[in-house]
């Protein structure tokens, strides 16, 4: 069976396309942009365009895939295929290759509007936001969007201009203000800063637009410091059974429902829906433990006493960043917030730097066994990347700031080895404190593991025997936070913190909670308030349906806070 030739929009296309170089060519090139988008129009109105479109609708991307990379085969210069299969990339994480795409089809057709707000949006995602505001200088006055404004804000609240993103949110509220995505986002800025009460105005305005809007009653619930009613709880109920609620609505509105329930003590129910939530979330998320297990082992053959002692000098010598790292949940935000209040130290947020070097290694083949092959001076740049890349979250004249990405406990040999000066603390907690915090938390993105109760507990342990590992081979480099003991005695785990970090005791440090800096991660309610116990011992709530959690962690339980 042969495939079909060129269709009448295909051809069309083609002609457009060639009528707009021919205009280039003699120096027009407005007219040239106004043919290159009807080459886009002409593709677009394509039936086999319009089935991958079908397809990506439905959220079937295997369907589309081959179709769009078929299409490309024969037209390499169909701009609306390359947008496509860019949002199947995006889609997929793959914000690199999204971003290649996209960049050609911006070369094909430097006018296509919604091809450079999808570049912006995949230049966000990698956390490269002074890229990203590039492209969207470029799109100022092209349509007016509202959503164009409103990945502005977004991206501006990633570079922490937050007063900036609120006041444009604000702007596209004043004319587009039944959208409820765009209130949702508003309140996400308005906690950032510490604005509680508004945050919560802004995220019910939002779920009373759409009621079945999950990620809204989540955002409502994800303030620890909130409590839900019956009302709301009754109202989430209805939105589970709404027909226009979503899978992405569902897994929000399970975490909501069993926070609100959590909060009413009834944990059993709670439970329930926190099943449902991972269940649901896993299934979109798909994530393999032994991967990591892999991928930990071929940390500890790599990073071995031999490996460091015949680097030493290599990198850049840098002493400015403060790496926090361990599992999410584990008190990281605290630390943070605890040495953001040192007169020295600046908070950032959870950098992407470190995981997009790693990431562009892997792609080179070059992670981790290829770093044996790094020279000094390429340790050196990728020392000197990560800074540049650090230093667009940099807003205070202070010597040293906290890049506080949990995720990086997997990187820390290689922070060691491109910045050799940097200070790396460990923030632990309880397994199944730690554990169960995870299971009842939705992150935005990222974290796969935590949507099931044994893939946590396999994750916990592969993070101990790494950081053992680590500890052995660099004694002292790492410094341990146990969130117990910071809880029993601040001052004196304070005052280590800050002897390992050879900075003075300051007073300020215990007065974190007064602290207004924007926090960007959900604990930022809790890191406002003084030191409490809140947190432990609630995983003794369930603890006869939390069998798969005890048992991957093993002896990493019974040893605890002890490690090998």
């Amino acid at each position: 069976m042969t495939r079909p030739g060129p269709t009448v929009t295909t051809l069309a296309a083609a002609e457009w396309r060639q009528r707009a170089r021919d205009l280039r060519k003699r120096g027009q090139p407005r007219l040239a942009e106004a043919a290159e988008l009807n080459a886009i129009e002409s593709s677009v109105a394509d039936p086999v365009l319009q089935g991958a479109a079908l397809a990506l609708f439905d959220n079937r991307l295997s369907s589309a895939e081959p179709v769009l990379r078929q299409r490309l085969k024969d037209d390499p210069y169909d701009v609306a295929a390359i947008r496509m299969l860019a949002e199947i990339a995006g889609r997929l994480g793959r914000y690199r290759d999204a971003e290649t795409l996209l960049r050609r089809a911006l070369e094909l057709a430097p006018a296509f509007a919604p091809a450079r707000a999808n570049l912006a949006t995949a230049l966000h995602r990698q956390g490269q936001t002074a890229n990203a505001l590039v492209e969207l200088d470029k799109l100022d006055g092209a349509d007016g969007s509202s959503a164009h404004a409103n990945l502005r804000a977004a991206v501006l609240s990633r570079a922490g201009a937050f007063d900036e993103a609120i006041a444009l949110y604000e702007e596209v509220l004043s004319r587009a203000a039944a959208h409820p995505k765009i209130w949702m986002s508003y309140g996400h800025a308005l906690k950032t800063v510490g604005r509680q009460s508004d945050s919560v105005e802004a995220y019910r305005r939002a779920a009373e637009l759409r009621p079945s809007f999950g990620e809204a009653w989540w955002s409502l619930a994800n303030l620890k410091t909130v409590r839900l009613g019956d009302g709301d709880v009754d109202a989430m109920r209805a939105a589970l059974n709404a027909p226009n609620a979503s899978a992405d609505d569902r897994f929000h509105l399970h975490f909501a429902l069993a926070k609100a329930l959590d909060d009413q003590g009834d944990h059993p129910a709670a439970f329930d829906h926190y099943r449902d939530a991972n269940r649901l979330r896993r299934e979109l998320l798909p994530y393999r433990a032994q991967d990591t297990t892999a991928q930990v082992e071929r940390l500890i053959a790599t990073f071995t006493p031999t490996f460091f002692a015949d680097r030493v000098g290599m990198g850049c010598r840098s002493c400015d960043p403060i790496f926090v790292v361990g599992l999410p949940r584990a008190g990281s935000t605290l630390i943070e917030q605890i040495l953001s209040s040192h007169s020295m130290i600046e908070g950032t947020a959870e950098l992407p730097d470190i995981p997009n070097l790693v990431a562009e290694l892997g792609r080179r083949g070059a992670y981790p066994e290829g770093l044996a092959e790094l020279s000094g001076e390429e340790a050196r740049e990728l020392g000197e990347r990560y800074l540049e890349g650090a230093a667009a979250q940099r807003r205070e004249d202070k010597p040293f700031f906290v890049d506080k990405l949990p995720n990086n406990w997997l990187h820390v040999g290689f922070i060691r080895l491109i910045l050799p000066g940097a200070r790396i603390i460990d923030a632990r907690r309880h397994p199944l404190d730690c554990g169960w915090s995870n299971y009842r938390q939705h992150f935005a993105r990222g974290q796969a593991f935590s949507y099931n109760l044994a893939d946590i507990g396999s994750y916990y342990a592969d993070y101990v025997q790494w950081m053992a590992h680590v500890d052995a081979v660099l004694p002292g480099s790492v410094h341990r936070v146990f969130h117990e003991a910071l809880l029993e005695d601040p001052k004196a785990q304070v005052l280590s913190l800050l002897e390992a970090l050879d900075l003075p005791f300051e007073e300020d440090c215990l007065l974190f909670y007064e602290n207004r800096r924007p926090v960007r991660t959900a604990s930022s309610e809790q890191v406002r308030r003084p030191l409490n116990r809140d947190g432990v011992g609630q995983w003794r709530m369930v603890a006869d349906r939390i069998d798969p959690l005890v048992d991957a962690l093993g002896s990493i339980l019974t040893d605890y806070p002890y490690v090998a």
